[in-house]
This record gives C-alpha cells, structure tokens and sequence, in this order.
C-alpha cells in the first residue's frame, strides 16, 4: 500500500462567509495541489472539504499522513469522535445533532478504503507546507468574497 502524505486548510471570512480550502497530497517526488471554495460557508465546512477533497482525489488505497491545523478535524479522527458520532446516528454525545454530517459522512467512507493518520500541526508556525496550504486557501476565500459582492 502506497503511503502519501496530505495536508489541508480552511479559511472563512465571516463565519458563515465566503470561504476558500485547499489540499496538497505529496508522494514521493510527486504533489499535486487542489483548492476550491463557497460563497456561503463555514471554517469548519471549509477544513473537513480539504480532507474530503485530498482523500477523494487518491486514486487506489493508501496510507495517509494527514495534517491539519484544525484540532477539531484532527480530533475527529484521531480521539474516534466521527465513529462515535456515526453510531450514535449522527449526533453527539449530549445528543444533539452532529454539523456538516454531509461531509463527515464522506470522511467516514473515505477513511474505509484509506488508513489515514491524523497529525495536528500549529498553525501559521514554520511548517512550510502547512503555510502553502493557509496561503491557497485564504487566495479561495478572497476569490470567494469577491464574487460574493458581484451577486444580487
């Protein structure tokens, strides 16, 4: 099985706003870069869609290095709060409803063909790859923002 190594960011203007995420898969010599965005978003949305977009861009089964500079996506996998939350029908412990179970239901059928491992990384400290990742997804967020002022 083939290890890569994937990191992502989220960023949001407003909360909801216009928002911007961005993935970069690394194996071996090989990267390929990916970012998007919404008009009408959250952080959170904007950071679970760049593991949901990393993971879905890989085309067998592999191990994957995930880093993140969200606890909450890395928590989510790596403290099983996902398939906690699967279980107990989309909701969390004090039993209200789970948000974004769109997303997280894809995460959680991804993470069924990829074993990944979730790695927290500080954000904006001098993780290179990690300020790239900041860097595109803020360039989608303002992308974003603009298009949002052009609509009626």
């Amino acid at each position: 099985m083939k290890e890569v190594i994937l990191y992502t960011d989220g960023a949001c203007q407003g909360n909801p706003g216009p928002g911007g995420w961005a993935a970069i898969l690394q194996f071996g010599e090989h990267e390929r870069v990916m970012s998007g965005g919404a008009v009408d978003t959250t952080n959170n949305r904007m950071e679970i869609m760049g593991l949901v977009q990393g993971l879905s861009a890989l085309k067998e089964p592999c191990r994957v290095q995930f880093y993140s500079d969200s606890q909450y996506v890395v928590n989510s996998l790596e403290k099983q709060w996902l398939w906690a939350w699967k279980r107990n029908g989309w909701r969390k412990s004090d039993g209200s409803p789970v948000k974004n179970p769109d997303l997280w239901k894809r995460v959680d059928a991804l993470c069924a063909i990829h074993n990944v491992k979730a790695h927290w990384v500080r954000g904006h400290a001098n993780d290179p790859i990690n300020i790239r990742c900041d860097d595109l997804a803020v360039q989608q967020r303002n992308k974003f923002a603009q298009l949002a002022n052009t609509l009626p």
